[in-house]
């Protein structure tokens, strides 16, 4: 039976050698591009295209037509390939439409090689683009599955390559262009089967392939991604590619990759050999592969894991947004149908416009049912994941409960992220995903002690969430203490009115403050100045190449600066300081982590925003103010607690001092 899928939908394909057949009803240019598991192209020789050396596992057509029908082999292509987007642009210089939008919709198809038809997709909703990414047939645990994409460019395939991370994407597409232009003495020829392996260099390899880059988070609050932004290219770029969910796009040239692209996540401190190649390819017998923790790229296992949680984010966004699309069609569908149905005023006198109803309601279920079933697969599929994974997750990575933390070590190194919590969808059922941050942190913390409007309808008592909200910040200090290497990380605290001091107490009665908590507006100017002091200093050195000449006082040890009840104890000069901190302190060691309620914030005018802007909200009870990248969910964020009467925590703490240096 074809799957029909919508925009947005993937299906799991059960065979490896496929044929992908396109009907556009005008001549259009067909091909396939082989990226990385970020969907990074790595040059010109792997995109499959008119008048070009075949790359493994992928033939095309020769030349602009209304049919064609290409050849691919996933077992064919290298380890190193984790996507393939075959592409569709409407030739330039001729008598037909310049745009999607005004030529039929095109079909594509996925069969098998014996002419079976596993999956269909016709590529609705185009305007003005005149290039179109249709399918991605992508990697996912060892196995393959293809998803419906529609993703259109309206700066055509210049805009597209580009966003593929081509450099030489407008004489790639200039060439393509003019080679695959339709003549009457050719013909488009028969599909042959794909290209065996070669022994070449391919996308992916240590020496070009950027660290995976998932995490664009941004809040749907004014506040913004709640992942560190690594360095200059901090921006989230901005390429052009139409939101596969989203209405036609607008007619705006996107900007080359160059300009804001990819960032280098690599550890500096990790210089082991690259992972091995992936298992070999599945035995083809129609079932999901089973889920291994793991099985995503990655130097070790921790970024391997790092990797496919949020893989499994991506494909959670995905399914959903695929679901709730499907959804809305069905809606506007059955309204459209119901208006047809009213619109004769004889249908309304008799029984024939009650039948007309009760069909569109049926169809309307019917296409909701379906699309619920594929959503109820995937999510099975994650659960099933999830539960492999979870159990596998590094003390960094984990949950308070999970039983990792048991046999804990203080570490040798940074890990690569350390975890906040978990976020879910109101579809997903029980599945949570970890929130993985990226170390160093390269933005603040704000741990929203005020009211919120929480999922649940439930509401607490503000004594309640300034509580919860400083046992969310020490809770996060711990484990930032647990994570890394002896003495390479330090806390201190800003507590003006004392009111914190009970939840402090894992972290003062272990002895891992570096100094006693900071009181009225002495000790908060006090604190505040040596932090300064440190990051000058350091700045300083760092830029002169002097690291080694810092005065002996300045602990080179990152710090971490809780404050508790912000603003109160702080004054306009102590507010730019902390601002500075804000700003400055990431780069050279200095993060903070505010614990205020921004309601109460806000009573002190626009002098907070700026600091409100550039910190990570998070909450101490669920809150559904996070949104991911790609289709703008509205993600509940739930801390990572403490279990009921566990002792962890403060077992953990008792292990860090342990390790500590003497001399500290």
């Amino acid at each position: 039976m074809t799957a029909e899928l919508v925009r947005g939908q993937n299906h799991p394909l059960s065979r490896t050698r496929l044929t992908i057949r396109i009907s556009a009803g005008v001549p259009v240019l067909a091909g396939a591009t082989l990226g990385d598991e970020n969907g990074t192209v790595h040059g010109t020789r792997w995109v499959a295209r008119p008048g070009a050396p075949v790359p493994p596992g992928v033939e095309v057509s020769q030349e602009a037509a209304p049919e064609h029908r290409l050849a691919v082999d996933l077992a064919a292509v290298p380890e190193s390939v984790h996507r393939v987007d075959v592409f569709l642009a409407l030739p330039t210089g001729t008598a037909g439409p310049s745009r999607f939008g005004a030529a039929p919709a095109p079909h594509t198809a996925v069969e098998d090689r014996d002419g079976t038809e596993l999956v269909g997709y016709t590529l609705t909703g185009l305007d003005g683009e005149s290039a179109v990414i249709a399918l991605e047939l992508y990697r996912r645990q060892g196995a393959w599955k293809v998803r419906a994409m529609g993703q259109g460019y309206s700066g055509g395939l210049p805009a597209l390559f580009a966003d593929q991370g081509l450099t030489e994407a407008a004489e790639l597409a200039a060439s393509l262009q003019q080679t695959a232009a339709p003549t009457p003495t050719r013909a488009m020829p028969a599909p042959s089967s794909a290209a065996a392996p070669q022994d070449a260099s391919a996308p992916g390899t240590a020496e070009q392939t950027p660290s995976y880059d998932p995490q664009r988070l941004a809040s749907d609050r004014g506040t913004q991604s709640p992942v560190p932004d690594h360095g200059a290219q901090s921006p989230t770029p901005d390429h052009g590619a139409r939101n596969p969910y989203d209405g036609p796009a607008p007619a705006a040239e996107p900007a080359p990759r160059g300009l804001g692209g990819p960032i280098d996540y690599a550890h500096p401190r990790r210089h082991s050999a690259p992972p091995p190649p992936p298992s070999a390819a599945p035995v083809d017998d129609g079932q999901p592969a089973l889920p291994v923790a793991g099985d995503a790229v990655g130097w070790s296992m921790d970024e391997r894991l790092y990797n496919q949680v949020w893989g499994m984010f991506e494909d959670l966004a995905r399914t959903t947004a695929a679901y709730r699309s499907a959804v809305d069609f069905a809606d506007s569908r059955l309204e459209k149908e119901v208006d047809q149905a009213l619109a004769d005023p004889r249908a309304r006198l008799g029984t024939s416009g009650d039948i007309a109803r009760d069909a569109a309601y049926a169809r309307r279920t019917e296409l909701v049912d379906q699309a619920r079933a594929v959503l109820d697969r995937d999510l099975a599929q994650l659960t099933a994941e999830a539960e492999v994974v979870e159990p596998a997750l590094p003390p960094a990575y984990a949950g308070w409960e999970s039983p990792v933390w048991h046999g804990y070590r203080v570490p040798a190194e940074q890990p690569l992220a350390v975890r906040l919590g978990v976020l879910h969808l109101p579809e997903s059922g029980l599945l949570r995903i970890p929130l993985l941050v990226r170390l160093p942190l390269e933005r603040g913390l704000w741990i929203d002690s005020g009211v919120t409007e929480a999922p649940d309808d439930t509401v607490r008592d503000s004594a309640e969430l300034r509580r919860l909200a400083v046992e969310t910040a020490v809770t996060i200090a711990a484990r930032l203490l647990a994570v890394h290497p002896p003495g390479e990380f330090a806390v201190h605290v800003v507590d003006p009115a004392g009111a914190g001091a009970g939840a402090l107490t894992p972290l003062t009665g272990a002895g891992m403050l570096a100094a006693a908590p900071a009181t009225g507006a002495a000790g908060v100017t006090d604190l505040l100045e040596r932090l300064t002091r440190r990051v000058d200093l350091v700045q300083m050195a760092v830029r002169g190449g002097a690291e080694a000449s810092l005065p002996a006082d300045v602990d080179t040890a990152r710090q971490l600066l809780i404050v508790n009840d912000f603003p109160h104890g702080f004054d306009e000069r102590a507010v730019t300081r902390l601002r500075y901190l804000a700003d400055e302190g990431p780069a050279v060691g200095v993060h903070l982590l505010l614990v205020a309620d921004r309601q109460d914030a806000a009573a002190y005018g626009p002098l907070l925003d700026p600091l409100w802007r550039s910190l990570m909200r998070l909450t101490p009870v669920p809150d559904d103010h996070i949104a991911d990248p790609w289709v703008g969910h509205a993600w509940t964020y739930e801390p990572s607690p403490v279990p009921p009467g566990s002792q962890i925590v403060r077992q953990v703490l008792a292990e860090v001092a342990r390790a500590r240096p003497k001399d500290r």
